[in-house]
C-alpha cells in the first residue's frame, strides 16, 4: 500500500510568515512555498517537512526535528549568534550546560541542545558521533 509513495512528516505554526524568517534566516534551511498555503522545508535533496498554519496552534510537547551536526558546541555558538535561545534544563536525566547541551544516558546518548520555534514547538541540533570530522 505505501511502498510507491514516499512519507513525509509536518507540523502546524501559528504563523508561516515568522516561521519562514525563523527557518530561513535563523537556521538557514531552505523554503519552498506550496500552493495549498503551506511552507516546505527543503532539509535535503530527499527530505521535505510541511510546515502549515494552524489558527488554534498548540506548540508539541516534545522534539518535532532533529538536525544532526558534526559539532554540537560550533552549532549551538553559531545559532545563538543568530539570536536563537537555547532551552535549559537544571535537574533529570537531560539536565543541561550552560550553553544549553545535555549529555543523555550518562554519557551514552548523543550530545543534544533544545531550543523553540516561533510558535513554540521544540526542535534540537544534535552531534552525530558518526559525522565528526576529528
Amino acid at each position: 500500500m505505501f511502498h510507491h509513495a514516499k512519507p513525509f512528516s509536518g507540523f502546524s505554526v501559528n504563523s508561516l510568515d515568522q516561521a519562514r524568517k525563523f527557518y530561513h534566516d535563523k537556521l538557514g534551511v531552505e523554503i519552498d512555498e506550496t500552493p495549498m498555503g503551506m511552507m516546505q522545508l527543503k532539509i535535503d535533496d530527499d527530505t521535505r517537512v510541511f510546515v502549515y498554519e494552524k489558527a488554534d496552534h498548540a506548540p508539541a510537547t516534545f522534539t518535532i526535528l532533529n538536525f544532526p551536526v558534526d559539532d554540537i558546541e560550533e552549532a549551538v555558538d553559531e545559532l545563538s549568534d543568530k539570536g536563537v535561545r537555547f532551552e535549559t534544563y537544571k535537574e533529570g536525566a537531560n539536565r543541561t550546560n550552560a550553553k544549553g547541551i545535555a549529555e543523555p544516558g550518562g554519557g551514552r546518548g548523543p550530545k543534544i541542545a533544545w531550543f523553540k520555534d516561533p510558535a513554540g514547538n521544540i526542535l534540537s541540533v544534535l552531534e552525530d558521533p558518526t559525522r565528526r570530522a576529528d
